[in-house]
């Protein structure tokens, strides 16, 4: 999101490609977050079996923390939030003119590679592996299953969205047939050695499953949110590839790219069901935000407006309740919007903001706005930037909140001539 001032956007730092050298922090308190909420955000994750877990800040370590033995050099598994290295990848491959995603799977895979009539088998494409619209059955006893007799013709592609895990997995089978390379000998060459990224894929049952340490997967998350450039470096040209990646891919399932989860769309489907939930996955997690989800709780997940990566590794949390973990998700941004205290989302450079004063703070229906008389306008953001109420700042100086969820808010005051005057406050 792009304001006019006092708004503006933050330069990316990134890290060394060496992973000895030291990767730079920002302190909470620079930032104006609440330093105080911070030990509530870490004994929730304690609570629900968190590993590592890490904030970037533009790309600057904010947070970081790792609960029982677990360390910085620990490694631990990505579950499904791999899908997301595959989903570069098959970019880059593109991008090389090693394959296009319209191309039929079977010009990889070969012909028979499911249980399809030759004629079926034929319309699946590489793009309907990557939106999860192959048309194969995935109510099936392992959905995981590779084998040709697991893979059975359920509707045409394109016109049946569901999370089937063996279509994706075959992907890179796919990839190593276009660029005639080993899985992890593609990914070093095209991810890892240009990011400082370390890690492997391994083979468990039917599933290709990438591990690292927790630092690689926010190496990555910066990546994505820099569309694909590493500190001027581009890895992904493709510039109309990291769109579609990063957005709606199909209009069965707004709420899913290129094997990218995505918030703040109208409605969302889930792992192993056809029911459609209506509103956002995560509705107290930015509208904009793009995310890796896995198995037991691993988490990308990437803020682009408030320059925010999270990363999160573990156990299965005790609040999730489904594959991906969306409750859980939106339960670690309710922690985090407390940490943040409505600042991150709106960068403020007049340094006379606190000057104004709202009154009551926390406030339940209105808030008064004293010796105010150069301001005419006010704007009111909720904690991730958007947009909530704005309007015309009434004779008696209040202005009605009555309607506004709980939490923290930022206003701004203006007049034809001006922005200036930002201050928090607290809706209970």
């Amino acid at each position: 999101m792009f304001f006019s001032s006092p708004f503006h956007a933050q330069s990316t730092y990134f890290p060394p490609i060496s992973e000895t050298a030291a990767w730079e922090e920002v302190t909470p308190a620079s930032m104006g977050w609440c330093e105080d909420k911070i030990p509530s955000l870490y004994s929730f994750l304690e609570a629900e079996n968190t590993k590592g877990f890490i904030v970037l800040k533009d790309g600057k370590i904010a947070l970081e923390k790792y609960f029982g033995s677990f360390t910085k050099d620990s490694l631990w598994y990505w579950a499904s939030a791999g899908k997301t290295i595959t989903s570069f990848l098959v970019g880059q491959a593109q991008q090389a003119g090693q394959l296009s995603i319209t191309d039929a799977t079977s010009k990889y895979l070969g012909q028979g590679w499911t249980s399809c009539t030759p004629a079926q088998e034929s319309r699946i494409q590489i793009v309907h592996q990557l939106t999860m619209t192959s048309g194969l059955e995935d109510g099936i006893a392992d959905n995981h299953c590779t084998i040709d007799t697991c893979l059975i013709f359920k509707s045409d592609p394109a016109t049946r969205w569901a999370y089937h895990n063996a279509p994706y997995t075959l992907l890179e089978k796919v990839l190593e047939k276009a660029s005639g390379q080993n899985i992890n000998v593609y990914t070093q060459q095209k991810l890892k050695s240009m990011i400082g990224m370390t890690g492997a894929w391994f083979t468990l049952d039917y599933d290709n499953v990438y591990f690292s340490k927790v630092r690689s997967m926010a190496r990555f998350g910066l990546l994505i949110q820099n569309k694909g450039v590493w500190n001027n470096k581009v890895l992904l040209a493709d510039t109309a590839y990291v769109k579609q990646m990063i957005n709606t891919s199909q209009d069965i399932n707004p709420s899913y790219g290129y094997l990218w989860w995505l918030n703040g769309k109208p409605k969302y489907m889930l792992p192993t069901t056809q029911f459609i939930f209506p509103g956002s996955l995560a509705p107290d997690a930015p509208d904009d935000m793009i995310a890796a989800l896995g198995k037991n709780g691993q988490m990308i997940n990437i803020a682009p407006e408030l320059g925010l990566v999270v990363i999160r590794m573990g156990e299965k949390p005790t609040s999730q309740a489904a594959e991906i973990g969306i409750v859980f998700c939106n339960q670690m941004w309710q922690k985090l919007n407390d940490i943040m205290c409505g600042v991150s989302a709106v960068e403020n450079s007049d340094p006379t903001e606190q000057s104004l004063i709202l009154y009551p703070n926390p406030a339940n229906d209105r808030i008064i706005v004293p010796e105010t008389d150069i301001f005419t306008l006010y704007t009111i953001y909720s904690i991730t930037g958007k947009e909530v109420k704005q309007g015309m700042l009434p004779a008696d100086q209040s202005i009605d909140i009555a309607s506004l969820p709980s939490g923290w808010y930022m206003v701004k005051f203006s007049n034809a001539h001006s922005s200036k005057g930002i201050v928090r406050f607290l809706k209970q």
